[in-house]
């Protein structure tokens, strides 16, 4: 028998071979992309086949602690061009130039770009849009949007925030819940030719957009107008920089009004409150920026007699002093190298510790400073909060600016106990005088109060961490009785309130560089002071004439206790004798 096995013959059966493997390998691959792969390659497909036209979702409102919106939306439109469908070009950058003011050339621009898609303005109001539509435009795409709007316009304005041109939150509780506010986008999609044509008498599939949550807060829009108005007021008076007001339950963290007088515009953010300056585009920018800043959460400043409060709490829970401990102002006190003065030139004389804190004398917070040592003003310091973050739910909160422990020697220690050489924000002051007042424990102030699912009508109440007991009872209700002794019997009159028992603490504060002329003047108060219901700050700014607080500052806690009270209920009780 002859070999069958010649070359020719072995090159065949190669051959029909690889075509074999080929032919299984391309079955495979089809196989692969038909089963396998079908669901991607099909949405490749339906996205080359179908153009998409975003339905934006409403953003969820925001509501004040009785139901008032403070942040909604109004409905407005995207005006958008597709290049492929029009069909006369010159009508449409005519008219849509006019109707929505436009100048042409940019229309024009907009209009002749080749492009899937073209939007040529936003937020247009609704009777714009509908006259755009009645002109039944081949190309021009009328898409339902919202606008974010404010009632109140300049209320609260850096607490509540702005939004962009996207919706997206800039500043405020605005960009803080921006996550729960923000909704999910929907979509119109139309099927489309290869050149981008709609087809006719294809449906348009409408994904329908989910709306945001809705989000109340402890703002009170009344409390927060009475608060405005006071500030407002003020600021004239004294033609003073700014005024900034916090009011706030202490026994919750709830805060119910804060203030940065002057307020902005919510409706125009990007004007500035002071226009008669001729600025470059970076300097207005820079403007805005300080212009939006929230100055009591982001700004520090020396709280001067304000944080007597602090050195007291600390030394009563330290045991480094006692209620009836005397001392003695000559009106000056030498420490290391330093005179360091008394408000009161001819000083106070013997006086008790509380009779201290009332005549607000720097030589007793020096004694009681040095009592307490470094190491104990440090801790009591951390016991109260001072040198953390509050975590309060606006963004930008400033941390304390604090020596070293280590580097702190007599002359700091004794300026720190009467609130100088360091530098804390409004809003981390009063978080820690609230646990003094409360009884004792910790609080994380607060805006946010309850979501509000939009879909199925749920309310998440908002958690915070849990209160710790940080302060004694004892010292608690010491701390009170010195506070409202302040006020009935000291540098605090002009805090009190007819009909009510109020604590109070005034400072004045010399901003830097010393000898400046500048001042701070501040008053902190409280009311009813045996159970505080209400805690208040009140700063001025670069006051005109009088600076100090217990002469400015104090008057404007009382008008703010006097509406607020009553407002929320708070019974009149009879008020001890103020000492003329």
């Amino acid at each position: 028998m002859k070999n069958c096995k010649t070359p020719q013959r072995q090159r065949i059966l190669f051959v029909y071979i690889m075509v074999c493997l080929l032919s299984l390998s391309l079955t495979g691959r089809l196989a692969y992309l038909m089963v396998a792969k079908a669901d991607y390659y099909g949405q490749k497909a339906k996205d080359v086949q179908q153009r998409e036209r975003a339905i934006k979702a409403k953003r969820g409102v925001i509501y004040d602690r009785n139901g008032e919106i403070l942040a909604g939306n109004k409905p407005v439109s995207t005006i958008s061009v597709i290049h492929n469908q029009i069909k006369e070009p010159e009508k449409v950058i005519t008219r849509l130039s006019e109707l929505l003011d436009l100048d042409e050339q940019e229309v024009r621009k907009r209009v002749e770009k080749v492009s899937s898609i073209e939007r040529i303005k936003a937020n247009v109001p609704k009777e714009t849009s509908d006259k755009i539509r009645e002109e039944n435009l081949a190309g021009v795409m009328v898409d339902e949007d919202y606008k974010r709007y404010y009632p109140y316009d300049t209320l609260a304005s850096r607490v509540i925030g702005f939004t962009g041109a996207d919706n997206q939150g800039i500043i405020g509780l605005e960009v803080s819940y921006d996550d729960i506010l923000q909704g999910q986008n929907g979509a119109i999609l139309t099927m489309t030719t290869a050149r981008g044509l709609e087809i006719d008498g294809k449906a348009e599939e409408r994904r329908e957009p989910v709306a945001g949550q809705n989000l109340y807060t402890s703002i009170d829009s009344n409390l927060q107008q009475f608060a405005t108005q006071a500030a407002e007021k003020v600021r004239e008076a004294k033609n003073a920089a700014g005024v900034r007001v916090i009011m706030m339950n202490p026994q919750n963290g709830e805060i119910y009004a804060m203030v940065n007088s002057p307020e902005f515009s919510l409706t125009k953010p990007y004007e500035l409150v002071d226009q008669s300056k001729n600025l470059s585009e970076k300097q207005k920018n820079e403007e805005l920026n300080k212009m939006w800043r929230n100055g009591c959460v982001s700004d520090t400043y020396e709280p001067g007699s304000t944080f007597k409060i602090i050195t007291s709490t600390a030394a009563l829970e330290a045991g480094a002093v006692s209620l009836n401990d005397t001392f003695y102002c000559p009106g000056f006190k030498i420490v290391e190298d330093r005179r360091i003065r008394c408000h009161k030139a001819g000083g106070h004389g013997s006086e008790t510790f509380v009779q201290g804190v009332q005549n607000s004398c720097n030589p007793v917070f020096m004694e009681v400073g040095a009592r307490l040592g470094v190491g104990g003003m440090f801790r009591g310091m951390r016991q109260l909060g001072i040198l953390s973050k509050t975590n309060i739910d606006v963004p930008g909160e400033a941390s304390t600016i604090m020596h070293q422990q280590k580097n702190v020697g007599a002359v700091e220690l004794a300026t720190m106990s009467f609130g100088q050489s360091f530098q804390l924000s409004p809003i981390r002051l009063l978080t820690s005088v609230s646990a003094v007042i409360n009884g004792g424990h910790s609080i994380v102030p607060h805006f946010g109060v309850s979501i509000e699912n939009t879909s199925n009508g749920s309310v998440r109440k908002l958690s915070y961490p849990q209160k710790k007991k940080i302060v004694s009872k004892e010292t608690s209700e010491n701390m009170k009785m010195i506070l409202e002794s302040v006020v009935t019997e000291g540098s605090g009159s002009k805090a009190s309130v007819e009909g009510y028992q109020v604590g109070a603490k005034t400072g004045t504060s010399e901003k830097l560089p010393r000898r400046s002329g500048k001042y701070i003047a501040s008053c902190i108060g409280f009311a009813p002071a045996d159970n505080p219901k209400v805690l208040t700050v009140v700063l001025i700014d670069e006051p005109e004439g009088i600076y100090y607080g217990g002469t400015i500052a104090a008057p404007v806690v009382s008008e703010l206790l006097d509406n607020a009270l009553p407002y929320l209920g708070v019974k009149k009780t009879p008020q001890k004798q103020t000492k003329k």
